[in-house]
């Protein structure tokens, strides 16, 4: 491929339709200040039409495909991606091809509108803003804490030449990737490749270089935000492991026992036993160079203190005591059919080889994964959960009504949080959402945030 693009795809021959997926090292990480949010705008200008196809064009032809287009902004990476009958490769690449290198940018003043009525919806969410506060408790100014959507004042600021810079030097061939999966030859994506992206000169993009996050100094943070709620919303986290990390195999299933499934610790424990909360769950994410892993749970004031407690006596539990061969071994199963069961559709394995190649992840085989999951030992979690959950460690958040609420709820956590009340969401803060508001479906990757 030209440039030092890459193309990288999987054949399925048992089916008639082909994913496709053009993959963009640019995400709300690489963005400078007065930048934020500037990735996720281009990404919806992107369909408000190129160089040769208005945007009328783009949804009729893929109407017409019988297919779908849409597009993901994430902190390390957007995306754009469709499905569509195998037939319809040839077109729908040259499409998408044109979309994400020739952009139009027009309309921008009224797209401009609705990515500010999006973040306005998502400031009235707490539960999908929560985890993004925990971001910014564990990242602090680090663009890894900053929001993805980006804030209103910085988007209605934003002029087309700062449009046209950023998507410059970032949408160019050393820093794009084709994915693929489907009834397709990789011959003839390569061949496509050539054809609709020979441009560029070769220089590496802007955007390459990594500035790793500061391990948190001093105590664990704590911040309130008020807001009239009928719950509070909590999440306790911190720092976890990176996409390299050949411990992120443990650390999935200790994820999965605390509060990734149905039969969890948390989930049995808050919401089955107790009842004190409809929604818990536990996650972890992973980036180039770090992670961070969390718990939320939202409830009434008069249960804030007690699932709290609940909480920290299974992160104790989890460090001081090895699991239970069942419970290990049901950890695991679940881990490997959650693998095997999300990779049936053609988008999904599109979508993890595009994922993990932007990143510079290892690609492994299914079988080879197992063989990581099935090696974790019991004495693998509890290390983890020694090193990354012990509650007096992590930074917690919360919104909610009362700051008391969630004062006496800290007591619970043990150690010092010094805890900073936030007034009734500070203007401007405009954090993205989680995507998850019950009980947590597992998931590989960071959250992304859809739109187009």
């Amino acid at each position: 491929m030209p440039a030092g693009g890459r193309v990288v795809s999987e054949k399925l021959k048992s089916v008639r339709s082909v994913s496709l997926g053009f993959w963009i090292g640019a995400g709300s990480r690489y963005e400078k200040e007065r930048q934020g949010g500037i990735s996720h705008f281009i990404e919806h200008l992107l369909f408000k039409g190129s160089s040769r196809y208005a945007a009328t064009e783009i949804a009729q032809l893929f109407d017409a495909f019988g297919g779908e287009v849409n597009a993901a902004t994430a902190r390390e990476y957007t995306v754009v991606h469709a499905r569509f009958l195998d037939r319809h490769l040839e077109e729908a690449f040259d499409v998408i091809a044109d979309m994400v290198l020739n952009p139009a940018f027009a309309e921008i003043d009224s797209e401009r509108q609705v990515v500010v009525e999006e973040i306005a919806m998502y400031e009235d969410s707490p539960a999908e803003l929560i985890a993004d506060y925990l971001n910014r408790a564990i990242f602090g100014q680090h663009p890894l804490g900053k929001s993805v959507l980006g804030a209103a004042a910085i988007i209605g600021s934003m002029t087309p030449d700062q449009i046209r810079e950023y998507h410059s030097a970032h949408y160019r061939l050393p820093n794009l990737v084709i994915a693929s999966a489907g009834n397709v030859e990789h011959e003839r994506l390569v061949e496509l490749a050539r054809a609709n992206l020979a441009t560029g000169d070769g220089s590496p993009p802007l955007a390459v270089t990594l500035s790793p996050p500061e391990a948190p100094a001093g105590e664990a943070e704590a911040s309130f935000h008020v807001k009239e709620t009928q719950q509070y919303h909590v999440c306790f986290g911190g720092a976890g492991l990176s996409r390299h990390s050949p411990r992120r195999f443990a650390l999935s299933i200790l994820d999965t026992v605390l509060g990734g499934t149905a039969s969890s610790r948390l989930f049995q424990e808050v919401r089955e036993k107790r009842g004190l909360a409809y929604s818990v769950y536990s996650y972890a994410t992973n980036f180039s160079d770090t992670g961070l892993i969390g718990v939320y749970f939202g409830c009434r004031a008069d249960s804030v203190a007690e699932v709290t407690g609940v909480i920290a006596a299974q992160l104790r539990s989890l460090a001081e005591t090895p699991l239970e061969s069942d419970e290990l071994d049901r950890a695991k199963e679940n881990a490997k059919g959650r693998l095997v069961l999300g990779l049936e559709t053609t988008h999904s394995r599109m979508s993890r080889l595009g994922k993990l190649t932007v990143t510079g992840s290892e690609i492994l085989d299914i079988d080879e994964i197992i063989e990581r999951i099935d090696a974790v030992s019991a004495a693998d979690v509890m290390e983890l959960a020694g090193q990354y959950y012990r509650p007096e460690k992590l930074a917690a958040v919360a919104i909610g009504p009362e700051a008391a609420v969630f004062e006496r709820a800290l007591e619970r956590l043990g150690g010092r949080h010094e805890l900073m009340l936030q007034g009734d969401e500070a203007k401007g803060s405009h954090l993205a959402p989680a995507g998850r508001t019950d009980r947590k479906i597992p998931d590989a990757g960071e959250n992304d945030y859809h739109g187009k």
